[in-house]
């Protein structure tokens, strides 16, 4: 039965049409769906191992401005946070994004919830609203991220919590395959003993490079470590959420 729903979802990806808009209109709007074996989110699982299905919608406008969307089933609410029921996170972001110049170094700057419907059985809301800034050059990334809310990701009196994330995202020439490295760091206010360190390398390939059928599909996989400290990060069935962990997956672009 898995081979068959893996199956599905598969076809389901490659088979998307593209989103469409005229060619000279300044609004451009674009999406993605995608299925991994595991969904990790600054180096820490949000299943608990478990696949994930995970789309997105995205809005931007040519002076620079943007809105978007994007949906995951997660584990942890239930297994890590003591949650009722709840099993979905639902983002929205907003921002604006330019070059400083004609320097070839860009900015980003915007706001991001992190929504997890679900009924909460009394425990820390897991709710989160965070703001950040980015700059980025050729194929590196420096970006930071500044909780807003009281309770970070359901860890309480956390609000000035942040997370600074070092990426580079190389194309080796034009095969179509795309290497990356991360470093993070995340310093939750008031909750020392939840702080870690997180890191990433990871290779994704672009289908199309095979095929024009496969036009907008990749494929990628990755391998992530932390050192969280194992008591703080583990859920309520033995598993440690910060564990080094190979992630396999496959995404399509609309």
């Amino acid at each position: 039965m898995k081979k068959i729903v893996s199956a599905l979802v598969l076809a389901g990806i490659t088979g998307v049409p593209a989103l469409a808009m005229a060619e000279d209109s300044p609004h451009s709007l674009s999406g993605n769906v995608s299925m991994a074996s595991d969904y990790l989110f600054r180096g820490i699982s949000q299943t608990g191992g478990d696949a994930a299905i995970q789309g997105g919608l995205d809005y931007s406008h040519s002076s620079g401005f943007y809105l978007g969307t994007w949906g995951s089933n997660v584990g942890w609410l239930e297994d890590f946070q003591g949650y009722a029921s709840g099993n979905i996170e639902l983002d929205l972001y907003g921002g604006y994004r330019s070059e400083i110049g004609s320097t070839g170094i860009t900015y980003d700057l915007g706001v991001i919830g992190y929504f997890y419907p679900g009924k909460e059985n009394g425990v820390t809301t897991a709710d989160t609203t965070e703001i950040y800034a980015a700059l980025g050059w050729k194929w590196f990334t420096v970006k930071y991220n500044y909780s807003l809310s009281d309770e970070t990701f359901g860890f309480a009196n956390s609000d000035g919590s942040g997370y600074l994330d070092i990426s580079a995202s190389v194309p080796v020439g034009e095969t179509g395959l795309t290497l990356g490295a991360h470093w993070g760091t995340f310093s939750f206010e008031n909750n020392g003993a939840a702080d870690y360190d997180d890191w990433k390398i990871s290779a994704a390939y672009d289908m199309g490079k095979l095929s024009n059928v496969m036009s907008g599909v990749t494929v990628g996989v990755m391998y992530t470590d932390t050192n969280a400290e194992r008591a703080v990060w583990t859920d309520a069935n033995g598993e440690f959420l910060g564990d080094g962990t190979t992630t396999v997956w496959i995404s399509k672009s609309l």
